[in-house]
């Protein structure tokens, strides 16, 4: 559409059209930013972001009330009025599609303007380009005119770096999120084909669920959603869940792991599983308004196979947010500098689908150097550590964060400093009782009731053995009695778990030591569990 059609869009070289006085300011923290700087003059603004539209939107929306012209830049289109319509191929200003003689026309208006350079980054390791930029900065500085870039990735030369203001855009606002939400049920609200069951309750929570979208990936999920059901329920956060895991996939380093694994499948545990489920709504608008702070995290240590990942999976269903799991081998790279940005990426990644859980499994295969400074790999890994702990003490965002580990002596002791972590957890092997359950668990996931197996004989056999292994005692129980042609029973599991060392025997020094050490500075996981059970697993290192 041309747009002599188009009376909403102006024509090439005319005042762009207003936007309706009634539309909102969108962003207003970020707004009441950018405005400061322009009136600083502030000379180059540097905006990272994939929301272009958006940025443009309010860039517009500040020009008119500083009453300025604003007009945007692009490789394909050149430098034109904002507002001037795109589609029609008449409007190009050939003159100005080179990037170099872009900035020339900032140079030779005389017009009090912001100019919007939308994906300029690719340029700017061009030495005529650097050399001629600041040129621009130092006149800019005495002129009523502003250079706005705006990229999703950050490319800064260091020539440039005292001349641009990187000025950070966030994620739709919950009062965006809910505004788009209600437009979209709008549009459908009078079609009697869909239908809308949402209470507050449900419709607070797809609102957080939506959070850390962009407004165009919140439309496009609810519209596919609308499409394909019909409806919009509190059964369509699984529709959201998969919008975000499509971010999480498209970062490389982190993995997203469904919330299949139920807080029931967690055997034992109590005192963990009740912290837990004293948060499951800690990142509601209720429990902010209560006074309530979101969660930092948890660190869980403890013997190997006694349930730590399993945890983490379990928060995930219970909390109904999405679980990320930040494997450290893809932070380290070959490239210099390369792994401090893959951190500063993953953190970023996890903050743009929160609230949501970040696990790192076995955290001290990651920080294990640390002790001593990390000078194996020239100071990569403490840069990285640093980052990250930074983070973990600063970070503001609904992030938890779980972390767990096995040995405790190869953690660096900045990593329990006060206000990282909100608690430290010691997961013991399982005592008589959280054993009995652990068989009932893994007996019922068989398709075999609890009920025909002696949970007291299958208790005391098992004395010493971690969840993970009474596991796969039922496992090898199962073939043997497949074998012989018999129904599973209680005398099959027993004789997998005679024939079984765990590591209660193998690793009793290492077990030993992690309890020590977790005697008096962690909280027990397990209701009860006064001395870590140290009496009962000698017990079974006797035998």
């Amino acid at each position: 559409m041309s747009a002599e059609s188009n009376p909403t869009k102006s024509k090439p070289n005319q005042n762009p059209t207003p936007l309706p006085e009634k539309e909102p300011v969108m962003n207003s923290g970020f707004y009441s930013n950018i405005d400061v700087l322009i009136r600083a003059k502030y000379p180059i603004l540097y905006i990272v972001s994939h929301e272009e539209e958006r940025i443009e939107k309010l860039i517009f929306q500040l020009s008119r009330a500083q009453n300025k012209k604003c007009y945007t830049w692009s490789i394909t289109r050149g430098l034109l009025p904002y507002g001037t319509d795109f589609q029609s191929k008449k409007n190009i200003s050939q003159s100005t599609r080179d990037p170099q003689e872009a900035i020339e026309g900032i140079f030779e208006s005389l017009e009090n303007a912001i100019y919007i350079f939308k994906d300029y980054h690719p340029y700017l390791d061009n030495v005529s380009i650097i050399r001629r930029m600041r040129e621009l900065a130092s006149f800019l500085r005495d002129s009523p005119r502003t250079l706005i870039i705006i990229s999703p990735i950050l490319k800064i030369p260091c020539e440039l770096e005292k001349e641009i203001t990187v000025a950070e855009f966030g994620f739709p606002t919950p009062a965006e999120v809910s505004n788009k939400i209600d437009e979209m049920i709008g549009l459908v609200k009078n079609n009697p084909q869909v239908k809308i069951n949402l209470n507050p309750i449900e419709l607070e929570k797809l609102a957080k669920a939506c959070q850390g979208l962009t407004l165009n990936e919140i439309e496009n999920v609810l519209a596919r959603t609308l499409i394909s059901r019909r409806r919009l329920d509190g059964e369509d956060l699984k529709a959201i869940h998969s919008e975000k895991e499509q971010i999480i996939k498209k970062s490389g380093i982190l993995e997203y792991y469904p919330t299949t694994e139920a807080i029931s499948n967690v055997g034992g545990l109590e005192n963990l599983k009740d912290w837990l489920l004293k948060r499951s709504h800690a990142f509601s608008e209720k429990a902010r308004a209560f006074g309530c702070t979101p969660p930092k995290g948890i660190l869980l240590l403890g013997v190997q196979g006694c349930g730590k990942s399993l945890v983490a999976k379990a928060i995930s269903s219970l909390w109904n947010v999405p679980l990320l799991k930040l494997d450290m081998g893809r932070i380290f790279s070959s490239l210099v500098g390369s792994s401090e940005e893959n951190v500063r990426r993953a953190i970023k990644t996890a903050e743009s689908v929160a609230p949501a859980i970040l696990w790192i499994d076995e955290i001290e295969k990651a920080f294990s150097g640390m002790q001593s400074g990390g000078q194996g790999d020239s100071g990569v890994g403490s840069r990285v550590f640093g980052t990250f702990i930074t983070w973990l003490q600063e970070k503001t965002s609904p992030v938890f964060v779980i972390a767990t580990s096995n040995r405790i002596k190869d953690l660096p002791p900045e990593l329990f400093r006060k206000g990282r972590f909100d608690d430290i957890f010691f997961v013991d092997l399982p005592n008589s009782e959280e054993r009995k359950k652990i068989f009932e668990i893994h007996i019922k996931k068989k398709s075999r009731n609890p009920g025909n197996f002696n949970m007291e004989d299958l208790a005391k056999a098992s004395e010493g053995f971690s969840g993970s292994e009474i596991e796969e005692a039922i496992s090898s129980a199962l073939y043997e009695a497949f074998n012989s042609g018999n129904e599973l029973n209680s005398e099959y599991i027993i004789s997998a778990l005679e024939e079984t060392f765990p590591l209660s025997k193998t690793m009793k020094e290492e077990i030993d030591e992690l309890r020590n050490w977790a005697m008096e500075r962690a909280r027990p996981a397990s209701a009860g569990q006064h001395g870590f059970q140290r009496i009962g697993t000698h017990r079974a290192l006797e035998i």
